[in-house]
Order: C-alpha cells, then sequence, then structure tokens
C-alpha cells in the first residue's frame, strides 16, 4: 500500500508483558498464529492471534490487517520494564524505534503513555533528520499481570493510515457457570483522524457485567464506559470543545455494550458492538459513534478482564471529519 506524506501512516507498534525474566519480553507479529495446544477449531475468533484458544491457555489478540486502511500492521515489538521503553519494528520515520515515557502526559489513570523521539541523525554525517510525529502508546498491565493491552496510533497524516492494538492473557481462566459478576476499572485511548492530522486522548471509568447462567447460547454481556474526557496531546482538558458542538449534548456520550446472545465463548473471549447515543436539540434520540469491543476475562476465580474498544464517529468540530477513538481497559472483579 503506497499513501502520499500528507496521508496518517502511523505504523503500528505494541507492547509486550511486564513479567518475570529479564524485563524484555518479546510479541508475535500480527498473522502468525500461536496455537496452545488444543482447543475446538470450531470455535471462531474475530481477530488473529492465539489460534484455537481454551480456557487453559494464554490468549492474544491484534488488530486485524487491513491493507486498505493500514490497520494491524506489528512486527517485532517488545517492552523494557528495566527502561520503562518499548521497541517498535516497522515504524517509518519514529526515530530509532525506541518509544519513551511521554514528557507532558506520562499516565492516564493507571495506563502509561509513550512516545518516539522526533529527530533522528544521518548516521554518517550527524545531520538531524525530522520524524514523523507524533507516534503514541498506552501500555496498560494488571495489578497481577495476568493481562495486558497496548496501543499505538499517530496524528501524522491526515488519514488513520497504519497502526494497531493489543490485548493479552497470560494464563488461564475458569469460567463460572451460574451466577452473575460485576467488574469496573478504568479506560484510556486514543482518538485520530480521518481528513485531519491530529491525535488526543480519551479518558473514562467503566463497568462490565456478566450474566453466567443466560443466554444459553454464550453469557450475557452488558458494559458502559463514562465520565469520559478527550484531551490535547498537551494535557489541556477539551471534552467541553466537543460536546458544545453537539446540539442538545450536555456531556460526552457514554460507550454502551449491544446485549444479546453468542457474544462469549469458552476459552473466555468476548466480542459484540458497541454505541453512544444523545438526546439532540429537539429532544430525539441520535447515534454517536458505533464500533465494537473485544475482551478476554482472566483468572481462577475469573476475576479480570482486558480488552479494547473500537469505536468511529462524525467529529462535531469539523465539517467532513471522522473521529476514531481506540480505548484500553483492564477490569477487577
Amino acid at each position: 500500500m503506497t499513501k502520499n506524506l500528507a496521508l496518517l501512516l502511523a505504523l503500528f507498534g505494541m507492547l509486550a508483558a511486564c513479567g518475570d525474566g529479564d524485563g524484555t519480553n518479546p510479541v508475535n507479529r500480527p498473522g502468525e498464529e500461536e496455537t496452545d495446544g488444543g482447543g475446538s477449531e470450531e470455535e471462531e475468533t474475530v481477530l488473529p492471534g492465539t489460534k484455537n484458544p481454551t480456557s487453559d491457555g494464554s490468549i492474544t489478540r491484534y488488530e486485524e490487517q487491513d491493507d486498505t486502511s493500514g490497520n494491524g500492521y506489528a512486527q517485532s515489538v517488545s517492552y523494557d520494564s528495566s527502561t520503562d521503553t518499548f521497541y517498535v519494528d516497522n515504524l517509518g520515520f519514529d526515530a530509532a524505534n525506541v518509544y519513551k515515557r511521554d514528557d507532558q502526559v506520562a499516565s492516564l489513570g493507571s495506563y502509561r503513555v509513550y512516545e518516539a523521539s522526533d529527530t533522528f541523525y544521518d548516521s554518517m554525517t550527524g545531520k538531524p533528520i525530522s520524524q514523523l510525529t507524533p507516534y503514541k502508546a498506552i501500555h496498560g498491565v494488571s495489578r497481577t499481570g495476568q493481562t495486558q493491552f497496548a496501543i499505538v496510533r499517530t496524528g501524522a497524516y491526515i488519514d488513520y493510515g497504519f497502526g494497531g492494538f493489543l490485548y493479552a492473557r497470560n494464563g488461564s481462566v475458569t469460567l463460572p457457570t451460574a451466577g452473575q459478576a460485576t467488574y469496573a476499572g478504568d479506560y484510556a485511548g486514543l482518538r485520530d483522524f480521518k481528513a485531519r492530522g491530529d491525535l488526543e486522548y480519551v479518558t473514562g471509568d467503566m463497568t462490565v457485567d456478566i450474566d453466567f447462567e443466560d443466554f444459553n447460547d454464550g453469557d450475557a454481556v452488558k458494559g458502559r464506559v463514562f465520565n469520559r474526557r478527550v484531551y490535547a496531546m498537551d494535557g489541556t482538558d477539551i471534552t467541553d470543545q466537543i460536546v458544545g458542538a453537539i446540539e442538545g449534548a450536555t456531556a460526552l456520550p457514554s460507550l454502551v455494550f449491544e446485549i444479546g446472545p453468542g457474544v462469549t465463548t469458552e476459552a473466555g473471549e468476548i466480542s459484540g458492538g458497541v454505541t453512544s447515543t444523545y438526546y439532540n436539540d429537539k429532544g430525539a434520540l441520535e447515534q454517536y459513534e458505533g464500533g465494537n469491543y473485544y475482551a478476554i476475562v482472566s483468572g481462577k476465580n475469573a476475576e479480570e478482564i482486558v480488552g479494547v474498544i473500537v469505536v468511529e464517529s462524525e467529529d462535531p468540530r469539523f465539517e467532513g471529519v471522522t473521529a476514531r477513538e481506540t480505548g484500553g481497559f483492564i477490569l477487577y472483579r
């Protein structure tokens, strides 16, 4: 795929775990499906990654690769806990492929924010070369180390271009067969755009509830992201600018899971639709955003959920601009 430099090309980079060992952990590339030595081939998954997943093993999922949009391009990515840095291969003009903690917004809630350098130096002459910026990454690891996610996007161009996300369970899950469970935690993401070169942060609170008894075709799942706030790259809260441009809205609408059968698997994966709505200035209900959520349940007591949400909307501040929000979450029972 070829795009002009006037277009957004954020080649995807992604985390690996903060874990035991030497602190440097590789992540397999998208398209190279992992195997856990078992599982049913009949159990379909919506994203690439672990093949034939089971409840007894680890699962990793990546954004699907799309040569038209540029999504899902992740290669040779790792996280070094000793230096608190990411290494991201295959991103053009992101300096030395090393992402350090952001110097303006170091964290969003419990998740850490990283950025690539804006300058690289000619290997022979030492002359500075401007890089394509910004490249930003959000990395989350659970308190137990059982789950993790990472998101990388850029605002260097005018289209989405290349980018991506990863989420993973490091171990197994025992899913209840009766009762219900509720989970809560924080949510953070990156917003990139079509027809506008920019990047923004988003935060929120999140809850997910699971009914393990019904539906008979998979469990019932409901979820909500609320108290959402949007920030410029320097950390300035710009939520009111967006809300003020949505006719009739008094707050940024909450993201809500669509409820229905067939959203869960025996391996502990969950996926489905997500939307947000608001009442316009005439009192009519309108949809603001639409997209999907992807998640994995983890732990012997099904005590954690990790996942990613991707939604799109027309940016009310600009004519002909589409905003895409890619947010990650780790929730606890």
